[in-house]
């Protein structure tokens, strides 16, 4: 029997539908002439976020870093969660690609709010840097998939235009906040500047992900991306796999956010761990007995059928996704709490 793989919403495998729709793709030269599928889905993003326009990126890595470019100015800072992608995730690539200092804002549950915005904001001095630009990230990865509902948003853009601030929003998993709150993505979305979204996690494609941003930006980030090495060629046969998850996957995430809860719920009564209370896809297990650790724990799942992530000496991740079933997660329970018995 093949292992429950939980260790990211990234291992799906394309559907053979969704093979086909990438096999029959309208292609052109996207770098020369632009391609029709990837110009679709790049206007299907836009509409969605409530959005002027998007451009399609191999990554969501070079797709947040670009946003952050269109943010800011080299020699300014950044205003952040303490534990957000853009500061764990990325390498360093707000310092190294934009020039720009994060100032990371702690909060006891990964919800950055305006009164924190707020709090980071340094008074004009030319002794200190200036800030740029505020980052969000919903949901929040390192907090166990933690939503920003639609009120926390508006109240960061509002703080962060009131300061004259620019807002990227990192949405890699923005499809999973707008189905936990039952609002379209576009209500998450407003006021931010740029917008990353993911089509490789909750949508199940292979690659890619979208920056959205006004009309006017689209020759910058077109610019800045291809500094990155994101132009490509035929990328149709990509961005067909995004029409496609968008059509037939996007409506199904609440699936997954089920799953989440019947697996922190049957792992309830396991005396070995602690299971977070899942909003969205992710569940945060903690190990509660003195010998468990996580980089012993994890290669004994793995031996019994179940693949997790560390995210801590005693904490492992699992993330549901669209290529696991309900049966699928009681099994994986009943793996869990049977190793840690």
């Amino acid at each position: 029997m093949s292992a429950i793989d939980l260790r990211s919403d990234t291992v799906t495998r394309p559907s053979a539908a969704m093979r086909r729709a990438m096999a029959e793709a309208e292609v052109a030269d996207d770098v020369l002439d632009g391609d029709p599928t990837t110009r679709r889905l790049e206007e299907r993003i836009a509409t969605l976020l409530g959005t002027e326009d998007a451009l399609f990126f191999p990554s969501g890595t070079q797709a947040n870093q670009t946003g952050v470019a269109l943010c800011t100015a080299p020699g300014t800072e950044l205003v952040l969660e303490a534990n957000a992608h853009l500061v764990h995730y990325e390498l360093a690539g707000v310092a190294a690609l934009s020039g720009v200092q994060i100032r990371p804002v702690a909060t006891p549950d990964g919800l950055l709010t305006a009164d924190l915005v707020r709090g980071a904001l340094r008074p004009a001095s030319p002794h200190v840097p200036r800030i740029s630009a505020v980052a969000m990230e919903n949901t929040h990865n390192a907090a166990g998939g933690k939503v920003m509902p639609p009120a926390v948003t508006a109240g960061i853009v509002t703080a962060a235009r009131t300061a004259g601030l620019a807002v990227h929003l990192d949405g890699a998993r923005l499809w999973n906040a707008a189905a936990a709150l039952g609002v379209p993505p576009a209500t998450l979305t407003a006021g931010a500047t740029t917008v990353m979204v993911s089509l490789s996690k909750g949508l199940g494609c292979p690659v890619g992900s979208c920056l959205a941003f006004p009309g006017e930006l689209r020759p910058r980030a077109w610019e800045i991306r291809k500094r990155l090495g994101g132009g490509m060629r035929q990328s149709g046969i990509l961005a067909a796999a995004g029409l496609y998850a968008l059509e037939h996957n996007l409506g199904r995430i609440a699936d997954d956010h089920t799953h989440a809860h019947l697996l922190a719920e049957r792992l309830s009564d396991c005396p070995a761990l602690r299971a977070s209370d899942p909003e969205t896809n992710i569940v945060m297990l903690d190990l509660v007995r003195e010998r468990d650790v996580a980089d012993a724990v994890i290669p004994q799942l793995a031996a019994a059928g179940v693949l997790v992530v560390p995210f801590g000496p005693r904490r492992l991740r699992a993330v549901t996704h669209l290529d696991v079933r309900r049966a699928d997660i009681e099994r994986a329970a009943d793996i869990v709490a049977r190793v840690l018995a």
